[in-house]
C-alpha cells in the first residue's frame, strides 16, 4: 500500500476518535484561527487535510461564507459533514483528495488553512505550490503542526517515535525548514507563535489505533531516551510527553 492509501486508511479507521480527541477539538489556537478569519473578512477559506473538521468549524464561526473541508479520506469527511450538520455550519462543504492535487480555481481562496496534517504529506513543497496558486494574491496560508526541535538529536527523537506510533507520518518540519520551503513557494516571510502541546501517551496511541508491538516498542524507546531529550520533552513516568506546536502565517507574494 503506497503512502497515501495508507494514510486515507489509517485516519479514516479511527476518524470518530479525531472528532472527540482533546488535542484536535481543543486549543487557543481554534479561537485564534475563528479571530482571524472574523477580523480579515475571508470569504472562502480551504481547509486543507481538514482531520476531522475542527479548523473549518472555526473558519465557519468566524463568518467564512464558503469553507471546503478537504482530505484523503471519505470517512473523515463523513464526520465532517455529519458534524457540521450538528453544529449548524452550512458554510462548510466536503471534498476528497490529497494536498498537492487541488482541483479548484487558481486565485479562488482568501485564506488557506492546515492543522495537523501537513507531517503526513508525502509531498509538502508540491502542496505548497499548489495553495499558493489557489489563494487569491495577497491571501493568507496558516500552517498549524508539530514542529520538529533544531537540534538533530531532539528531531531525530520525535521523528523515531511519531514513525513508530503511527506508519503513515513523514515529518515534522523544523521552524527553519518550513521558513525556507514557504519562501521557495514564493510566500512572504511567516510569522509565528510556539507553544507546548501535551500528549497523554495512552491516549496518544489509542487515537490511531498503534498495534501492541509498536506501542510496546515506543515504551521502551521513551524509557531509554538520553536525559537531556527526556527533559527537553518533559517525559512523566507514565510516557506522556510535550512536544512543540506552532503557527506560521504567510501571505501570497
Amino acid at each position: 500500500m503506497d503512502q497515501q492509501t495508507l494514510t486515507a486508511h489509517q485516519f479514516g479507521a479511527n476518524a470518530e476518535y479525531y472528532l472527540t480527541s482533546n488535542v484536535h477539538a481543543n486549543g487557543a489556537d481554534l479561537e485564534r484561527l475563528a479571530a482571524h478569519v472574523r477580523r480579515s473578512g475571508a470569504v472562502r477559506v480551504l481547509d486543507l487535510g481538514c482531520g476531522a473538521g475542527h479548523a473549518s468549524y472555526a473558519a465557519a464561526r468566524g463568518g467564512a461564507g464558503t469553507v471546503v473541508a478537504y482530505d484523503l479520506s471519505p470517512q473523515m469527511l463523513a464526520v465532517v459533514a455529519a458534524e457540521a450538520g450538528r453544529r449548524g455550519h452550512s458554510a462548510i462543504f466536503t471534498q476528497t483528495g490529497p494536498a498537492e492535487q487541488l482541483p479548484f480555481e487558481d486565485a479562488s481562496f482568501d485564506l488557506i488553512v492546515t492543522r495537523y496534517s501537513a507531517h503526513h504529506w508525502r509531498d509538502v513543497e508540491g502542496a505548497l505550490n499548489a495553495a499558493a496558486r489557489k489563494l487569491k494574491y495577497g491571501g493568507t496560508l496558516i500552517v498549524i503542526d508539530v514542529l520538529a526541535p533544531e537540534d538533530p538529536l531532539l528531531d531525530t527523537v520525535l521523528q523515531t517515535v511519531e514513525i513508530l506510533r503511527d506508519a503513515s507520518h513523514v515529518r515534522d518540519y523544523r521552524e527553519s525548514e518550513w521558513r525556507t520551503m514557504l519562501r521557495t513557494a514564493n510566500f512572504s516571510a511567516a510569522e509565528s507563535h510556539r507553544w507546548k502541546l501535551p500528549m497523554v501517551f495512552d491516549a496518544w496511541v489509542a487515537r490511531i489505533g498503534t498495534p501492541q508491538p509498536r506501542v510496546a516498542a515506543l515504551s521502551v524507546v521513551f524509557d531509554e531516551l538520553p536525559q537531556e531529550a527526556r527533559d527537553y520533552f518533559a517525559i512523566a513516568p507514565d510516557r506522556s510527553f510535550q512536544i512543540d506546536a506552532g503557527w506560521l502565517e504567510a501571505r501570497r507574494a
